[in-house]
């Protein structure tokens, strides 16, 4: 094919502007296997290096990715897990607080029990021991009024101690006899 068209270009025709003539095509030729060569030799074996190491580079940060994607997705599940057991325990230290709660307030309601109970008695006994205070000096000023009311409606003194409280302790029982027969 080269051949044929040198030979046309020779030949003394008119030169057709698309074909060259023949040593600018031989020499095109040439370096155009030369470019080739080289590009062939020394380019496409680097280029495919680089395009190597990209797709190595790619896949392996794929790989990485579903790497982290899988250790992400058991850390999450991990953490749920704590979680999980971090609100179980809340619960059961939450109950475990209601029921000291509950047996704290029920103890001091049993003491507040007791100690009212104390004092209630406490106040009984004061007042019985008051009342019983009261009832003797009560009886001694009443007999002593007696006596003297006696001593004025006989006319005698009435200075003799025993039987002076003799008959103001007849008296008063009769008196307290009375009243409780009108109760």
């Amino acid at each position: 094919m080269i051949a044929n068209l040198v030979q046309l270009a020779s030949e003394g025709e008119e030169q057709n502007p698309l074909i060259p003539p023949g040593p600018e095509l031989l020499v095109g030729t040439i370096a155009f296997a030369i470019v080739f060569f080289v590009f062939w030799k020394k380019l496409l074996p680097n280029i495919n290096k680089v395009l190597e190491e990209r797709r190595a580079a790619i896949e392996g940060g794929i790989e990485e990715a579903e790497a982290m994607k899988v250790e992400a997705q058991s850390v999450l599940e991990q953490y749920k897990a704590q979680l999980a057991e971090a609100r179980h325990e809340a619960a059961r230290l939450r109950q475990e607080a209601q029921e000291q709660g509950a047996a704290l307030i029920a103890e001091m309601r049993a003491e507040g029990q007791r100690q009212r109970e104390e004092i209630v008695a406490a106040g009984h006994s004061q007042i019985e021991a008051d009342r019983k205070a009261a009832s003797s000096a009560l009886r001694q000023d009443v007999g002593k009024l007696a006596t003297e009311l006696a001593g004025k409606l006989v006319g005698e003194s009435l200075e003799d101690h025993a039987r002076q409280s003799r008959v103001i302790d007849r008296f008063l029982d009769e008196l307290e006899e009375k009243a409780e027969a009108t109760r």
